[in-house]
């Protein structure tokens, strides 16, 4: 039997950071598993080497939903990371927060200590940024937030036209007020991503009381008299029993940790004994509130000079692979889309869309690959951040490498719907707007025929699709549905602990790898604050 004091399961952008925050404890033996490999590879390392992701067998597990009744019957492809790093080695790199009134809302829901004031020093503490120190903003942390290399004249020209139709231009859209337009930050450092793994766990990786375990799938946690005593693993062909001598870490994410938790009979008890899983603690919520943003992706067709379609194919794309190479800039630089715009759908409303805007457009090969279009051409897309439509998660079988089954429910709430489609038209006028729309030749996507509610609605539902942000499927709270307390402890089981998205109530406003970041900042201040005693373990 191996020895710990915590087991961390997860090395994605909350489980790099809880491990390595326990680890500055040098008394502290620290293990953490990751059921992926190592994720050492250009494409992975370049920017805009994520659209050569999506079709990877070795780094994305490639998720589908189920078939998803409000879509007619579409299956979706949830693309998470598959290795060290998490999805923060496969995702768009954008660094966004949402805004304070996410988490004051999380506050509000009887989550002490999880307001804005609460967790805005857990995101100073992770940055290293390249603006500098300031009320928003850290640059004394492991994780490099820089502003993209190069900003497009047409990206320019969406700004200048947000400030026409009413929508002012922040300096930061990291910090209030909303709504507003600006440019995005990214986890990029010296024009290569720069992963949670890299930040957070790579600098210390020889650290003599940090372990490091690939390849190793985590099976279920093993409970002794209520409360967790480690973790057991698939690896190498073999199970292993892992031991922790004072606390288990789940951070696998919103689809893994609940999973892991229903296997080890925690969970809803019918569904758990239809998979011949002996109860240990019914938690019913355990898989439920899952939540996730959807979008709409619009593309134009533009006048010579507004797109940068022509560098991206042919015989230019190796000149600005070679410019990459040489100077690590240019457009291979780049994560996604470095502009947007906050919107509200509704007057008086909060800021609940994002209008995303990139200075070219692209379409999937049939290998799955995506890859810029032939035509000079723009794209912009409409999430939908605040969704009402709630989804849940169960176990396909009791076997823990079978994936699960994913119910998102996308688009089944009224509200969803009307808010999405008003910002679909929000968006067409925005483009249509002087001096951008003076670049525009043609909608493309989906082009001028979608004209009426209904026919918006249908593009949204046949080629709408997920922006990869699945939370709340082990939700912080304390009603009958809540999975964890607010200090991120497993309901009634000692000793076991979330620490990912899945702990969110209510999803951010944004994107959501920057607030996993800060779940793992605060998640292991609390390991600290709550330092149990070692138990008695016999190795």
């Amino acid at each position: 039997m191996e020895v710990y004091d915590y087991i961390v399961v997860g090395a994605g952008s909350s489980g790099c950071v809880v491990a390595r925050r326990l680890s500055d404890d040098p008394q502290a033996r620290v293990l953490l598993i990751e059921a992926g490999g190592d994720m050492d590879d250009f494409w992975v390392h370049t920017p805009a080497g994520m659209a050569k992701l999506f079709a990877s067998q070795r780094f994305n597990w490639r998720f589908k939903t189920a078939p998803v009744p409000t879509l007619g019957g579409r299956q979706v492809q949830w693309d998470r990371g598959k290795g060290l790093g998490g999805c923060s080695a496969v995702n768009g790199m954008i660094y966004m927060r949402g805004q304070p009134e996410d988490y004051e809302q999380w506050a509000r829901a009887g989550n002490a200590g999880w307001g804005w004031d609460d967790v805005l020093p857990y995101f100073k503490r992770s940055e290293n940024n390249a603006r500098g120190a300031s009320a928003f903003h850290g640059d004394q942390g492991p994780l490099s937030v820089t502003d993209p290399v190069e900003v497009h004249p047409a990206a320019e020209d969406f700004l200048a036209a947000c400030a026409n139709a009413g929508i002012p231009r922040s300096a930061d859209l990291n910090a209030p007020p909303h709504p507003a337009a600006g440019l995005r930050q990214y986890t990029i450092r010296g024009g290569r991503r720069h992963s949670a793994y890299q930040a957070f766990i790579e600098p210390v990786r020889q650290r003599r009381n940090l372990s490091i375990l690939t390849g190793a799938h985590a099976t279920r946690v093993l409970l002794e008299n209520g409360e967790a005593a480690g973790v057991e693993v698939q690896h190498g062909g073999r199970r292993r029993s892992l031991l922790a001598a004072r606390e288990v870490v789940l951070s696998g994410g919103a689809l893994a940790s609940p999973q892991i938790l229903m296997l080890s009979g925690i969970g809803d008890a019918a569904q758990l004994q239809r998979h011949g899983i002996a109860l240990q603690r019914e938690l019913p919520g355990v898989g439920r509130n899952l939540q996730d943003h959807w979008y709409a992706s619009f593309a134009w067709r533009v006048i010579p000079g507004s797109s940068v379609n022509h560098r991206l194919s042919g015989l230019r794309k190796y000149l600005e692979g070679a410019r990459y190479l040489l100077t690590r800039t240019g457009y291979l630089a780049l994560g996604a889309a470095p502009v947007t715009a906050y919107v509200n759908s509704e007057e008086g409303g909060r800021a609940d869309l994002q209008l995303s805007f990139n200075a070219m457009s692209f379409s999937a090969t049939p290998s799955g690959e995506v890859a810029a279009d032939g035509y000079p051409g723009i794209s912009a897309s409409v999430v939908l951040l605040t969704p009402a439509s709630r989804g849940h998660m169960e176990l396909a079988s009791s076997d823990p490498l079978q994936a699960p089954l994913f119910h998102p429910n996308y688009l089944s709430h009224a509200s969803d719907v009307r808010r999405h489609v008003a910002g679909m038209r929000r968006l067409r006028k925005i483009i249509q707007t002087p001096p951008l729309g003076l670049r525009v030749v043609e909608e493309v996507k989906p082009g001028p025929a979608a004209a009426s509610d209904e026919q918006l609605l249908d593009y949204l539902k046949r080629f709408g699709g997920t922006a990869w942000h699945p939370v709340g499927t082990c939700k912080m709270g304390h009603d009958d549905q809540a999975v964890v307390d607010a200090r991120l402890r497993v309901q009634g089981v000692r000793r076991l602990r979330v620490i990912d998205a899945s702990i969110m109530p209510t999803i951010p406003t944004g994107n959501t790898n920057a607030p996993c970041i800060m779940l793992g900042e605060k998640g292991a201040d609390m390991l600290r604050e709550d330092a149990l005693p070692a138990r008695a373990v016999a190795a």
